[in-house]
């Protein structure tokens, strides 16, 4: 075997070797990556259900106050009518 050959195979060999350690580490890489891309996917679906709560919250409270006003409403023509005289609008 010629000393050309001898190198270029030893070459090939060595940058084999690297490229398949290169390779492993790659595949740890995104192993890791898709780990955390699994955590971030949980943390932002957690987020989504702490605002959807905060909405539902935010409508059962605007639904009682516009029930409290109807109720104020009601007691205010209840009142009106008990008193014969109408209610003066002052603007």
């Amino acid at each position: 075997m010629d000393t050309t050959q001898l190198l270029l195979t030893i070459v090939l060999t060595v940058t084999t070797v690297l490229l398949v350690a290169v390779g492993i580490q790659l595949i740890f890489i995104l192993k890791e990556i898709r780990k955390t891309f699994s955590k971030i996917n949980q943390i932002v679906e957690n987020f989504e259900k702490v605002g959807m709560s905060v909405q539902h919250s935010f409508s059962e409270i605007s639904g009682f106050v516009s029930g409290l006003k109807s109720v104020f409403k009601v007691i205010d023509f209840i009142h009106t009518k008990k008193s014969g005289k109408p209610k003066s609008n002052q603007t």
